[in-house]
């Protein structure tokens, strides 16, 4: 699937090359700029950018292991709500 017209990038080209950045490097970030450059090519109209990044997060390869999320991708600990952050700080003296 064409996801890019102006740049004529599809879907299985975004996950090649977030493929080929991870396993070039594993703990570097991908952005889609990273992605296009990869790809020698640059963004022009930026319509294709909502489906540019959810085929980006369909891809296995992009996140990055961490103490909080291992390799498997699934947290190691739950993150806190907002709401109760929020709540605190109203309650802070």
């Amino acid at each position: 699937m064409i996801v890019c017209h102006c740049m004529n990038i599809a879907d299985h080209d975004i996950r090649a090359a977030v493929d080929w950045m991870r396993a070039a490097d594993p703990d570097t970030i991908i952005t889609p700029r990273k992605v296009y450059r990869s790809l020698g090519k640059s963004a022009d109209c930026g319509g294709c950018l909502p489906l540019f990044l959810d085929t980006m997060r369909r891809c296995d390869s992009l996140p990055v292991a961490t103490v909080d999320r291992p390799a498997d991708g699934r947290p190691s600990q739950s993150v806190p709500y907002l709401g109760t952050v929020q709540r605190k700080r109203n309650k802070a003296p």
